[in-house]
């Protein structure tokens, strides 16, 4: 099989919008309610939220195909938390179910983590829900470690995730 990653252009929302919205309803299906996890896959909102990012050039995003198929995507922005002035954040990496664990998503994250690191950034920081045991594992396995910070509030609880990069040498 082989893959390739594109930066996401205008057009692609519709694109993005279906891999999330699979992604999430496969990986959350234990973690959010049925109602909660139906809001939050409703395609139309989701490809309207990616079109807005889109137009507007609001952050980076990413996909990976394998064999020419969309199946992963991924975004960055700087951190929208103002405690964490100087932090990128990787606001979402997903991929759909028939290829996980075939080393596609650490191909993401290895070009998420190098284009965040060519931006000038030292430290990267993600949410995740804490009940999400699988991505908790590919988080901490890419170098990333909880800094205690939560969501309070939320149910379900999602807890904070952060890496320090290397800089690059130019």
């Amino acid at each position: 099989m082989t893959y390739s990653i594109k930066r996401a252009c205008e057009g692609d929302e519709q694109t993005l919008a279906y891999i999330q919205t699979q992604s999430w309803s496969q990986a959350f299906q234990n973690i959010l309610s049925r109602e909660e996890l139906e809001r939050c896959t409703e395609i139309q909102k989701v490809t309207a939220m990616y079109k807005k990012l889109l137009e507007n050039h609001i952050g980076n995003g990413y996909i990976l195909t394998v064999d020419g198929h969309p199946h992963c995507i991924a975004w960055w922005d700087t951190t929208r938390e103002k405690e964490m002035p100087g932090y990128a954040e990787l606001i979402c990496i997903h991929s759909l179910q028939e290829h996980w664990r075939q080393g596609y998503g650490s191909k993401m994250m290895d070009r998420v983590i190098s284009d965040i690191t060519q931006a000038g950034y030292s430290k990267v920081m993600l949410w995740v829900f804490e009940q999400n045991t699988r991505a908790r594992k590919f988080y901490e396995a890419k170098g990333f470690f909880p800094n205690g910070k939560t969501k309070p509030n939320l149910v379900p609880t999602e807890i904070c995730y952060e890496r320090t990069l290397c800089p690059t040498t130019k």
